[in-house]
């Protein structure tokens, strides 16, 4: 029998054992003794995943949010146990920390582990209704992530899990694992279907879910339609994982950037078709979900949470203080415009725009993708309205950093490509983002320092290349 095939009948007599349990519950698991007994394994494997977003503190304990067996353990049979956990991990620290941020978990739980799956190794489990079984990170094994597949081409509720798709699913598709995120985890299935996984879960609809279905309504081609998803039910749903096509064959835009830089060729084409691509989803999500105005107030509020963050930023990283007084200038001149009356229209953006968030077709026709926003702010405030030019800075810094990646440094490529952006933008929308150059430039500033704080956290050998927008944007008015 085929892996995939053993898979089904595996699913099947799940679904069977599971209708002799009470209505709503999906896990045989003793769920009080479950989590005290896997959280040694978790506090050491946790806060060594990409994934983790509480990293350089301890773990101090664990609550358990939900336990769902969407696989029953046979110890008869080779095939694994899948156990889907919702999990907080308390920290030391700010006030978000010391709640818990919450994680979604897969673990495949085995009686032996093939060497083929060792590097997925969690750990084995001493006590508790798991005891003397191996645990491990389901999402490596193709048969935990064949069975997700079959969930979804089998739409309905496992417990507190609720499986949907728009459209059917073909079945037997080989699964990989994608290496490359580092926010949440990825699987591709026969090159036809993506799977995001998200592994830190807030309550509310994950924006990358919510716009891409509205963008679909809306008859815009530029973003994949989602075909499934899964959430956690309860007052608010919480999003787990989103299923979409594969755009075979398409580059990272990124990527495709570099070695268009290495191979020292212009890349304006391609930056005024990324900008026309980005004013016909924006022009979308205004048609699709509710506009406003940012009056005086709510300019003022946006002014003083850029200040906040700015004065944060120069408290971690000190290299940014002598600049704060420039900086500063960027965000007073739009409180200048909004104590006149000046207000700004706002919708629906994509949040986290930049150059690694799209897609180039073999046909030239580019996609954006990934619309969760950034990962490090609140859910609500990743899905409230704001200035369209908010994802017109995220990717004018995005070229600026292509630019300085590559030796030497080409301040002028970066240059034409802002230009070609903001053209391709006006040419599709009718609204150039170079008209407002206050607003463009308080958000350009915001993002450079949103990108201090984190080269500084994660990567100090990048650190120099925003400081040279900081030094730019603190000396310019333009």
């Amino acid at each position: 029998m085929s892996e995939a095939a053993s898979t089904r009948v595996a699913l099947a007599k799940s679904t069977t054992e599971r209708k002799t349990t009470r209505r709503g519950t999906a896990s045989t698991t003793g769920t009080t003794a479950l989590l005290p007994s896997l959280a040694p394994l978790l506090r050491e494997w946790l806060p060594r995943q990409r994934w983790f977003a509480g990293k350089g503190q301890p773990v101090t304990g664990f609550s358990l949010v939900s336990a769902t067996e969407i696989l029953p353990l046979d110890p008869a049979a080779a095939g694994p146990g899948v156990l889907h956990l919702l999990v907080r991990a308390h920290q030391p620290g700010s006030a978000a920390r010391s709640h818990g941020d919450c994680y979604q978990l897969l673990l495949g739980v085995r009686t032996a582990l093939p060497p083929r799956l060792a590097r997925a190794r969690i750990g084995q489990v001493a006590d508790g209704p798991l005891a003397g079984r191996i645990l491990y990170e389901g999402l490596h094994d193709p048969r935990v992530a064949g069975l997700l597949l079959e969930r979804f081409r089998n739409p309905g509720s496992l417990g507190i899990l609720r499986f949907d798709r728009t459209s059917p699913i073909s079945p037997g598709l080989a699964p990989r694992l994608l290496d490359t995120e580092q926010s949440n985890s990825s699987l591709v299935y026969g090159d036809a279907y993506i799977l995001k996984i998200f592994r830190r879960v807030f309550p509310g609809t994950n924006p990358d879910l919510e716009l891409p279905l509205a963008l679909s309504r809306e008859g815009c081609g530029r973003v994949p339609s989602p075909v499934a998803w899964f959430e956690a039910t309860g007052q608010e749903p919480l999003t787990l994982g989103v299923l979409q096509p594969f755009l075979r064959g398409a580059q990272d835009g990124w990527q495709l950037a570099l070695a268009e830089l290495g191979a020292g060729r212009d890349f304006v084409p391609e930056a005024r078709a990324l900008g026309r691509a980005t004013a016909e989803v924006h022009t979308a999500l205004a048609a699709a979900l509710p506009t406003t105005l940012l009056a005086h107030d709510r300019t003022r509020s946006l002014v003083a949470e850029m200040v906040e963050r700015l004065e944060a930023a120069a408290r971690a990283v000190p290299a940014l203080v002598p600049y704060v007084p420039g900086l500063r200038t960027a965000f007073d001149a739009v409180t200048a415009l909004g104590h006149t009356g000046r207000g700004w229209a706002a919708q629906r953006v994509h949040g986290d725009l930049h150059l690694g968030q799209t897609l180039r077709g073999d046909d030239g026709f580019w996609s954006l993708i990934d619309f969760e926003g950034e990962p490090a702010r609140p859910l609500h405030e990743r899905r409230s309205p704001q200035p369209p030019v908010r994802d017109v800075a995220g990717m004018l810094r995005s070229f600026d950093y292509a630019a300085r990646s590559h030796r030497p440094w080409s301040p002028q490529w970066a240059a034409r490509c802002r230009t070609a952006f903001c053209e391709g933008y006006a040419g599709a929308s009718g609204v150039d983002p170079r008209g407002e150059p206050e607003l463009l430039r308080a958000h350009e500033t915001d993002k450079a320092v949103y990108e201090v704080l984190y080269e500084a956290r994660h990567r100090p050998d990048w650190l120099p290349v925003p400081m040279a927008a900081i030094h730019r944007l603190a000396t310019t008015t333009e």
